[in-house]
């Protein structure tokens, strides 16, 4: 498809996401409230069978071409030994040690030693996991930051939120499943609006930043408001990030797919999900290190329990996730930012274009 077209299509992509979002928080709350906790790994099972029947028929079929590649083994253990550092010393930092300690110290200096080695792999591996000249473009660098933070912030929402719905609202984990509904039925609502918009507008940047200014605004609600909010109001504040978040998600991955020749979209597009979703460990991490230097009651055996703990040594986990919130507006705040600096190029209108338009840059 041409990127012009793609926007369209994106809606697919959107469609399954928004059940799979669905179903899954419901049934992961089902499932640990009256089977068992380990029947959510379980359940891929038959799931990646199904998946992996489906996509293998087809693929077969594509043309093979027989160029030999060399797979760049020692650029992917850098990044992945990199990646598992620096989580690490966020998730274990005033939890486990202390934030100044030797070991989160160190966990970080190691964190930066190998991402520095992974940047002169890319520049001196015969195929490096991820070429430079990628990287090196501003439409793929800034739409790949913009997607990482707000994708980032998404996931991060999407994680924490049902600890603050058991722990602080008092739900059951399958009821905590369902209130995140709105969260994740908007995405498909914003998204759908600005893959059908990109196609017919020039200024397709518009939409999505007026879509992250609301999100930004009723992300605001919650840091103010959140706990004085009724459960109705807080649904209703999610679904409206949901939407405004939904609106960046087209925009960002089929500009960074226009940005690129078409033998580099495959590249540009893994490494556009890469990014995704280390924002979303990374945020992941940070919002669990708020809410637990927050509470100091890592060792709680449920959410139910935290509360209650919390409760008994005075500590308002309400005031604890103000500060989640107030993490969570920053991570769209900076969406918003590289958003703005993204440049906006015009979208190629049909395949030849494209090819010619790859071929010159």
């Amino acid at each position: 498809m041409p990127p012009r077209e793609r926007g369209r299509y994106q809606v697919y992509f959107a469609s399954v996401f928004m059940t799979s979002s669905l179903l899954g928080p419901v049934l992961g709350g089902y499932f640990a409230e009256h089977l068992h906790w380990s029947a959510i790994f379980w359940i891929n099972l038959p799931l990646g069978l199904v998946a992996f029947a489906i996509a293998f028929r087809s693929l077969k079929k594509l043309p093979r071409f027989e160029r030999p590649h060399r797979l760049d083994l020692l650029g992917a253990v850098l990044l992945v030994t990199a990646t598992v550092a620096l989580l690490l010393s966020l998730s274990w930092g005033g939890i486990r040690f202390p934030w100044g300690s030797l070991p989160i110290l160190g966990l970080f200096a190691v964190s930066l030693v190998l991402w520095g080695l992974f940047a002169a792999r890319m520049r001196l591996a015969p195929e490096p996991l991820i070429p430079p000249g990628v990287l090196h473009n501003p439409v793929v660098r800034m739409g790949v930051l913009a997607a990482c933070f707000g994708m980032g912030t998404y996931i991060g929402l999407t994680i924490y939120l049902p600890v603050y719905f058991e722990a602080v609202r008092g739900l059951s984990a399958s009821l905590s499943g369902l209130a995140l509904i709105p969260l994740m039925a908007g995405t498909v609502v914003g998204a759908t609006l600005s893959g059908r918009t990109m196609a017919k507008v020039k200024h397709y940047k518009r939409l999505p930043i007026a879509g992250l200014l609301v999100a930004m605004a009723a992300t605001g609600v919650l840091v103010v408001y959140g706990q004085a909010l009724s459960i109705t109001a807080v649904e209703v504040v999610l679904a409206v990030i949901s939407v405004g978040l939904g609106t960046l998600l087209p925009v960002t991955m089929v500009t960074t797919q226009n940005a690129v020749a078409s033998h580099e979209m495959g590249t540009a597009t893994g490494t556009a999900n890469f990014f995704r979703s280390l924002g979303g460990a990374f945020i992941v991490a940070i919002f669990g290190a708020i809410v637990l230097s927050g509470s100091g009651l890592s060792g709680a055996a449920s959410f139910e329990a935290l509360g209650a703990a919390a409760s008994a040594s005075g500590i308002n986990l309400g005031d604890v996730f103000s500060y989640v919130f107030l993490a969570a507006l920053v991570g769209f705040g900076l969406a918003l930012a590289f958003l703005l600096a993204l440049e906006e190029r015009p979208l190629r209108g049909s395949a030849v274009k494209a090819a010619e338009a790859a071929a010159a840059d």
